[in-house]
């Protein structure tokens, strides 16, 4: 059997789905034929293209810019979409070119009042969490951390596209960078188990969750997850924010840990986080993610939705 007859037999999904994820895969086959220094930029320049031309997209990116920064200029906002979709294609290409990024990474040594906290911890077999957005490349953190003979599991969320996915955590596995858990209940209850044991994990708390609570993100509420915080007070482990930073020339990163979280209720720790994250996109607001749908209400009772609602905050996108 073929490896993609394999790879389809693998994951389910539609013949759209399949098409999208052999077109995306043969585009980073021949990219992987050039030069790293090359490759990267080159998937920037492709990921501002797609955003520029598949509306969808491009029309989220400005809600939510729109949504929080009302009262930037609209010059501004489209700048900062730009640099987030270049910062999106190139942090894919960096996911399919692990092995060049660990070269590159050679040389960067982890900063931050954090570091220490949690080689103390690892050294003591200890329990800790490392907890992040989509900011910069957060996969720094897993290469850095292999380096020195550390390992980190990881939550995920399912991509939409299961051919994609599979071909996204199938990368991931030959790296042999730690275990990874999907996200759902089975693999919460993995992601302790391992915790439990003396484990590192490597959380992303910057999604909507419809389970979550409204918090307030960038000055607007937001549905968020109280998990990390709840499995940090639980197991007595440092809450410790952290951040790949990526740098001017695009290609190399700061490897940043914070000190980690105090002690409080799960809501008082998750909104330190939500603090911290905010500062580093106040800082550089083009490394983040804002193609994700952070903002999204929940229907009303099943009668409806709000009133007025601004398109970043309606339960499903729509033209304005």
């Amino acid at each position: 059997m073929g490896s993609t007859d394999r790879q389809r037999d693998a994951a389910s999904g539609s013949t759209a789905d399949w098409l999208q994820y052999r077109a995306l895969r043969a585009t980073i086959w021949a990219a992987c034929r050039l030069p790293y220094a090359w490759r990267v930029p080159l998937f920037g320049a492709l990921a501002r293209g797609a955003v520029r031309v598949v509306s969808v997209f491009r029309r989220r990116m400005l809600d939510n810019l729109d949504y929080v920064w009302p009262d930037r200029p609209e010059s501004e906002r489209r700048a900062i979409a730009r640099a987030a979709a270049d910062n999106i294609g190139r942090t894919l290409i960096e996911h399919f070119s692990m092995e060049d990024l660990a070269a590159r990474m050679q040389g960067v040594e982890p900063e931050g009042p954090g570091w220490e906290v949690l080689r103390a911890a690892q050294a003591a077999g200890r329990p800790a969490i490392l907890i992040t957005g989509h900011y910069g490349n957060y996969e720094l953190a897993y290469i850095c951390l292999t380096a020195r003979g550390m390992s980190a599991g990881g939550l995920y969320r399912p991509m939409q596209n299961p051919f994609v996915n599979r071909h996204y955590v199938d990368a991931v596995a030959s790296l042999d960078r730690g275990p990874l858990f999907e996200q759902g209940r089975a693999g919460m209850g993995k992601l302790l188990r391992h915790l439990r044991g003396g484990g590192t994990a490597i959380i992303l708390n910057d999604l909507y969750v419809g389970g979550g609570i409204e918090m307030d993100f960038l000055g607007k509420p937001a549905r968020t997850a109280l998990s990390s915080a709840d499995f940090a007070l639980k197991l007595d482990a440092p809450l410790i924010p952290f951040y790949g930073i990526r740098q001017a020339d695009g290609l190399s990163f700061r490897f940043v840990l914070e000190a980690p979280i105090p002690p409080g209720t799960p809501e008082e720790m998750t909104a330190a986080f939500n603090r911290s994250l905010e500062a580093r996109i106040l800082e550089d607001p083009g490394q983040w993610f804002w193609i994700h749908r952070r903002w999204k209400r929940k229907w009303m009772g099943g009668k409806g939705m709000q009133p007025g609602l601004h398109p970043a905050a309606l339960p499903r996108q729509k033209s304005r």
